[in-house]
């Protein structure tokens, strides 16, 4: 499929200083259809903010590392979230489990800046490190003795949490204000365009992050891309999350040992011929908090959601809220513990999980993970499996052994740990732009293990570090000194070399 692209029309009027810029959107270049009501032309001057050596966008996990990496390197940050708080999925999203960063026995796989803010906030109460008890089949942080890796946080306290980490640090910090746009002059990015409650305005910059997790800043700049699968740009369904309390925990922690299914599908099918449970997806996904009687519910799909879309992601809102309503009444009838539930909140931002994956120099493939391929570029790794529901089918995952029936080629295994090169973050043909987290040039099958949480961070945190080279040497992300990088991530903790991973390999079937 050919890259889709869409670029800023905006020029420099007078002098910067003082002068504002003139901000027009012309056409817009793009592979898909065209507007359906036509186009206008719009034009306005807006003022010139104070300039950094580095912007990051987006506040999420990618974002807050990359942010206080390039602080603690001695850059001059502004961090920018479109929501009212940092966290972006585990807060704002109610995805409240840091996953990917540890690996069965509850050893670190993701160092850095993830390991020490985990324990910080485990230590603050605002989080759990759960261990694995050996003994029992079955736990509530995840059921699966092998999903014992997560980190489950209070969403409320990783928000202040985090406001204190970028007050103390000295990152400049803006809520609720969006990128908008960004001014590009040949293959760099001079301005970011924001807008919140003051206006429009245009922030210098030297060095930008896109951690928005859909390439936003990417796309606007003119870099190229992918979304979704190639046959047909579907994406993996979203999910409305919801947090419960009054939960009888020990209760639905009998009846899963009863069942021996901790996804239920064995109720779900019979509440199906019953005509009870209507929905499209077949399993039940929830996960205890840092209190026991409270549960996140991962369970809502929603089926041909597009994240890049305002009026698709609308309808998501108002789709899921609705479904919630519907799930938590046959929980409280049909789930023992679940009796005296009670809906504690509802995510205020819909949980995407794939949209748009830069187009870079190379991008890391399914054959480069099966032959177990070094890359001399590697930043961090990940340790989590191959998470990425089929676009019609929410509860089909075409790389899980268990769907191996589906005729897949590869199949992977449980305790996958995957690396993560630089060059998978670097787009093209923007030079002084760096994006971390789940918009990476990866095959669209590597995107399940790459996409969460510890893993973004591990990217931030090297992505932020990488902006020194750009700031102080003024060269582009795509020639930044490899070994150079690598020794400061080791120096600040993280973990970049294989042999310094706890004893577990990536692991691939072919069939």
């Amino acid at each position: 499929m050919p890259p889709q692209s869409r670029r800023a029309f905006v020029k420099r009027v007078g002098a910067m200083a003082g002068s504002g810029l003139l901000l027009g959107t012309g056409p817009v270049a793009t592979n898909g259809p065209a507007p359906k009501y036509g186009q206008v032309r719009f034009e306005r001057s807006i003022p010139v903010a104070r300039a950094y050596d580095v912007v990051v966008c987006g506040g999420g996990p990618s974002g807050c590392a990359a942010a206080l990496a390039a602080r603690r390197e001695g850059l001059d940050v502004l961090l920018v979230e479109g929501q009212g708080q940092l966290g972006g999925m585990a807060t704002s999203g109610l995805v409240s489990h840091w996953l990917g960063g540890r690996n069965q026995q509850g050893e670190w796989v993701v160092g850095g800046l993830f390991r020490a803010i985990a324990k910080e906030a485990a230590s603050r109460g605002y989080a759990l490190l759960p261990q694995l008890e050996p003994a029992k089949k079955y736990h509530p942080f995840g059921w699966f003795n092998w999903f014992i890796h997560g980190v489950p946080l209070d969403p409320y306290g990783i928000a202040r949490f985090l406001d204190g980490k970028m007050t103390s640090a000295g990152v400049d910090l803006l809520l609720l204000t969006q990128a908008v746009d960004v001014l590009v002059e040949r293959d760099r990015i001079t301005h970011v365009v924001l807008l919140n409650k003051s206006g429009l305005s245009a922030v210098p910059a030297r060095a930008v992050v896109d951690a928005t997790g859909d390439a936003d800043v990417a796309a606007r700049s003119g870099c190229e891309y992918v979304k979704g699968r190639s046959e047909d740009e579907l994406t993996t369904p979203a999910t409305l999350e919801f947090h419960v309390s009054h939960v009888d925990q020990e209760r639905l922690t009998r009846y899963i040992e009863e069942q021996r299914d901790p996804k239920l599908r064995s109720k779900i099918r019979e509440l199906r011929r019953q005509g009870i449970w209507t929905f499209p997806y077949d399993i039940f996904i929830c996960t205890q908090l840092t209190h026991t009687d409270t549960f996140y519910v991962n369970t809502v799909r929603l089926v041909g959601i597009d994240g890049t879309d305002g009026r698709s992601v609308t309808q998501g809102m108002i789709r899921g809220r609705a479904e919630i309503e519907t799930l938590l009444a046959i929980l409280r009838e049909h789930v023992p513990g679940f009796e005296r539930s009670r809906l504690k909140t509802v995510a205020p931002l819909l949980g995407v999980r794939e949209t748009r994956r830069i187009v870079a120099d190379s991008m890391m493939t399914v054959e480069d993970l099966s032959r177990g391929e070094q890359f001399p570029d590697t930043i961090g790794f990940s340790m989590y499996g191959w998470d990425l529901p089929d676009p019609k089918k929410p509860s089909v995952q075409p790389f899980a052994r268990d769907d191996a029936r589906q005729g897949y080629r590869y199949t992977v295994k449980k305790g996958l740990v995957t690396p993560l090169p630089y060059r998978v973050m670097v787009p093209r043909p923007i030079r002084n732009l760096i994006c971390p987290g789940r918009a990476v040039c990866v095959q669209r099958q590597v995107l399940g293990p790459v996409r969460v949480m510890a893993p973004c961070m591990a990217m931030g945190e090297a992505s932020g570090i990488a902006a020194r080279q750009v700031v102080r040497a003024g060269i582009p992300f795509g020639q930044v000194q490899i070994d150079e990088l690598r020794r400061r991530l080791r120096e600040v903790g993280a973990i970049v070399d294989r042999n310094s991973l706890p004893e577990i390999q990536p692991r691939v079937d072919q069939r």
